[in-house]
């Protein structure tokens, strides 16, 4: 991730294209996880919704308090770190 404080664009889009090859995965080890069926499919599934909502309330309270910068590249930045640490939880709890 680049810095924060002082992100350029070269750097936030080499952060972007991280963030989908690790959702890309995310991805693949859930359908992995659902194609099974049962239970546990049904607990990641509303897992994952209930993720991506609080996900995206907490980014939209980040942006409203300034919290993720004032400059376009501090703010893009900030969301892409925000859905990255999220993203790589999830790789890591899925076993990857």
């Amino acid at each position: 991730m680049c810095k924060k404080d002082n992100p350029n664009w070269f750097s936030i889009g080499m952060d972007a294209w991280a963030l989908a090859a690790e959702s890309n995965m995310v991805i693949a080890m859930r359908m992995g996880a659902l194609a099974f069926g049962g239970p546990s499919a049904v607990k990641e599934a509303e897992r994952m919704v209930a993720e991506k909502v609080a996900a995206n309330l907490s980014l939209g309270a980040d942006l409203l308090t300034g919290k993720l910068g004032t400059s376009p590249e501090q703010i893009v930045s900030g969301s892409i770190a925000h859905y990255s640490r999220a993203v790589t939880a999830n790789r890591r709890r899925l076993g990857c």
